[in-house]
């Protein structure tokens, strides 16, 4: 490091003409710049320049090892600059990881960043399972639920509610569940993390009271069709398979569109509270122009899409 510095002294002093010039660039004594030349020119056992009351001349070898100081110094300029547009405005590769089912958002919500900025190129990694986001060298991730400790910072984007939807036919044939024990005998799809095989979560109106207060159960439901990927239980579900349990963000477009009932309005089902949406970053100080634009725009795009609460 202490050689590097000396270079960027020795191109300063060549470039400003004098030791006292050179001085006044760098912050410096006359003296402790005209030191740091010394200690160059000591370890490398040559002269740099020949000195003078009145100017400074630099020797061949002078000439030859200021060209590569000042190509350095350009260097480290570059470098730096390189580093303040990428914290002013988004460029390069902008690495996201997400589930299966967010993936869909990510062209909306993105797609004007995109747009605004040709310098920005973006790797989406799609995965339901947790991947090492730091060996993976991810810019943003998107996780749903509880998030391990980390050293990573996470942003609440909301939160989203599960909501047990059937397609029309399959109602047409079994009907619409009215009660707990009608939910016990159904046929279900459901996520390991949703279901987790132990016991369906499902909070109801008390009968007891007129306060809004809810009776919590547990049902002991094992899914006949399980997976750990929530498109393929949506589109299961609209081919009429069985109930499914969905996230109140990804029905909204088969629900609209009339392929997805919902079912037992009124009840709360899955977590308690809801499933929160996170937007996960590396812990830095500052973040680049391309994660901080990413975080607005996503913030933005889900503030707006239905299905998605931010009652915190």
């Amino acid at each position: 490091m202490d050689d590097f510095k000396r270079m960027a002294i020795f191109a300063a002093v060549v470039q400003q003409g004098s030791m006292s010039a050179a001085a006044r660039t760098l912050a410096m004594t006359p003296s402790a710049v005209s030191q740091q030349v010394r200690q160059l020119e000591r370890d490398g056992g040559v002269t740099l320049m020949h000195r003078t009351t009145r100017q400074l001349t630099l020797t061949d070898a002078g000439q030859r090892f200021y060209a590569e100081c000042a190509r350095m110094v350009e260097a480290a300029s570059n470098a730096r600059a390189e580093l303040q547009a990428e914290l002013q405005e988004p460029s390069g590769e902008l690495r996201i990881s997400s589930t299966v089912g967010f993936a869909r958002h990510i062209a909306p919500a993105l797609g004007p960043l995109l747009a605004n900025y040709p310098q920005l190129r973006l790797q989406l990694l799609v995965d339901d399972a947790q991947i090492d986001l730091t060996s993976s060298r991810i810019d943003l991730a998107i996780r749903y639920g509880n998030l391990p400790d980390s050293q990573w910072v996470a942003r609440r984007l909301g939160t989203m509610h599960w909501w047990p939807c059937a397609s029309p036919q399959w109602l047409a044939a079994h009907g619409e569940p009215e009660s707990l024990q009608d939910l016990l005998t159904a046929s279900w799809m459901g996520l390991p993390a949703a279901i987790e095989f132990q016991g369906l979560q499902v909070r109801v109106p008390s009968a007891k009271t007129s306060s809004g207060a809810f009776e919590e159960h547990v049902l002991p439901i094992e899914p006949r069709i399980a997976s750990n990927n929530q498109l393929a239980l949506l589109q299961m579900c609209e081919a009429g398979l069985g109930i499914a349990l969905l996230g109140s963000m990804d029905v909204q477009d088969a629900i609209s569109a009339g392929r997805l009932v919902p079912l037992c309005r009124g009840w709360d089902f899955g977590r308690a509270g809801g499933l929160p949406i996170w937007a996960v970053t590396p812990q830095r100080n500052m973040q680049p122009a391309k994660v901080r634009l990413a975080l607005e725009h996503l913030s933005r795009y889900l503030s707006a899409t239905p299905g998605v609460f931010h009652n915190r």
